[in-house]
């Protein structure tokens, strides 16, 4: 166990917002699409953000029962409290239309069926990957200067050949590449803290590996800018216009200790 790990732990229970922020603003958006994949297009973008906000909430309140020394991932633990929560809001709109009144839309199909209540796909491990990589990029671009960091999105995420790159800013190649070097070596060395932040078990920890996010720098590179591609479509500002600063500010948690 990653005693980073332990300690990130320990800022939940102990109600640490800034925490909670990061974990909305990390796992937030997985598990929006989980509820809009689960819905079948009967899931809107308010309703997915709302239940994600009560998922979080629910969490707030079973954070204690966590045993991370039980080497069960987080994402696991998260998706199955996401299923109670997507159960609840089927019986709602169940319980409507029985109530009669207006008629609800059908989520009759719900999610997968598993065995043991939770099973979590190769996708929705693959988007928790992806949003551990890219809470590591948020992180680097908060504490790198402009320039740099503007260059090497430019030259690896856009993939600008590293002439054009200088010729836009007027400077020289070896300049751009050494702007990419610095900020390279801050992701690597960000995205091992990030990772192990949020990785509960020896199978996550060497998640980034099989990515080929601990190859050779052009591979690192090509694998970061993928990852960037696949998630450059998902906006930081829901569809209907709030935000999800908003959206956080509105969770209400449990006292600590309550259950």
């Amino acid at each position: 166990m990653h005693p980073i790990t332990t300690t990130f732990v320990d800022r939940l229970r102990n109600r640490d917002e800034s925490a909670w922020f990061e974990l909305w603003e990390t796992f937030g958006p997985v598990i929006r699409a989980h509820f809009a994949r689960w819905g079948r297009g009967a899931i809107g973008p308010e309703t997915a953000r709302d239940l994600t906000q009560e998922t979080l909430a629910q969490l707030a309140g079973a954070i204690e029962r966590f045993d991370p020394e039980r080497g069960v991932r987080f994402s696991t633990w998260l998706l199955s409290i996401a299923r109670h929560i997507f159960g609840d809001e089927v019986d709602r709109r169940m319980a409507g239309k029985r109530g009669g009144g207006r008629r609800a839309f059908s989520l009759d199909a719900g999610p997968p069926a598993s065995s043991d209540g939770v099973a979590p796909d190769d996708e929705y491990e693959r988007r928790i990957f992806r949003a551990k990589v890219m809470a590591a990029i948020r992180r680097v671009e908060s504490t790198s200067d402009f320039l740099g960091f503007q260059v090497w999105q430019t030259r690896v995420l856009d993939g600008v050949v590293g002439r054009e790159v200088a010729e836009r800013i007027g400077t020289s190649e070896p300049t751009v590449s050494r702007h990419v070097a610095r900020i390279r070596d801050r992701l690597r060395g960000e995205l091992a803290r990030t990772i192990s932040e949020y990785s509960f078990t020896e199978e996550e920890s060497r998640e980034a590996e099989r990515a080929g996010l601990a190859a050779s720098d052009s591979a690192f590179d090509a694998a970061i800018a993928e990852i960037y591609r696949v998630e450059a479509g998902a906006p930081s500002v829901s569809p209907d216009g709030a935000s999800d600063s908003k959206a956080w500010s509105s969770i209400r948690f449990p006292p600590r200790g309550a259950r």
